[in-house]
């Protein structure tokens, strides 16, 4: 399977994680750890990885990050500033 990059990145919602991670105050392994209270196997390097956008999210991570972090799926997949 061909795997694609899009502006440079592996995913569009890692931005919006680190964002809505640290306006709750999480650090990047309590993000894991909730995570993986949810029956996502993720360790906090993967999460900087995300953040950093060479990491791809699956779907259903996508779903959790939402969750937790208390935002839309829509609003993680948005690319454009706050």
């Amino acid at each position: 399977m061909k795997i694609y990059t899009y502006n440079g990145k592996n995913n569009l919602c890692g931005q919006r994680v680190r964002m809505a991670r640290v306006a709750k105050s999480l650090t990047q392994a309590d993000l894991a750890a909730r995570l993986q209270t949810e029956g996502i196997v993720i360790e906090r390097d993967s999460v900087s990885r995300i953040e950093i956008g060479t990491r791809f999210v699956a779907d259903y991570e996508l779903k959790k990050l939402s969750e937790i972090l208390g935002v839309s799926v829509d609003w993680l997949l948005n690319e454009d500033a706050d």
